[in-house]
């Protein structure tokens, strides 16, 4: 009895783990975005714009440092990104500007939020600098 007790157990936390937090399929970006210059310089203006931003609409579920581990990150049913690692930060400005405007599960479509593609530019922008 013990042992089908655990094995229920064990069954039933991996189906709980998977879940969760599983949503791994890769976000296919449009080869225009990802050919898509930034036109916003990064300067010292367009940090502290992209920083203000960051904290109004990012903070809450990427993090201060963009670790993925902002106070709303534990509710999602995805992983919100960690922007300091190599892999995201590699990824070209116009795919993160895609990602960011339009979203996909947890992650909203910002155009919405942000309608003005200069302010998301700057956030792009100010997303370069989490760095690990």
């Amino acid at each position: 009895m013990k042992t089908k007790v655990t094995i229920l157990f064990i069954s039933i936390m991996a189906l709980v783990t998977l879940g969760f937090k599983q949503d791994k399929k890769p976000w296919v970006v449009p080869d225009k975005y990802l050919k898509m210059a930034n036109p916003s310089a990064s300067d010292a203006g367009t940090l502290k714009e992209g920083k203000e931003l960051w904290v109004k609409h990012c903070q809450s579920c990427h993090g201060k440092t963009g670790k993925g581990d902002g106070p709303k990150a534990a509710q999602l049913k995805t992983e919100p990104g960690n922007f300091t690692l190599p892999a995201t930060q590699k990824q070209p400005d116009g795919s993160l500007f895609y990602k960011t405007s339009e979203g996909r599960g947890d992650m909203p479509a910002f155009k919405k939020k942000i309608p003005d593609a200069d302010d998301i530019w700057n956030i792009i922008n100010f997303m370069r600098t989490l760095k690990s």
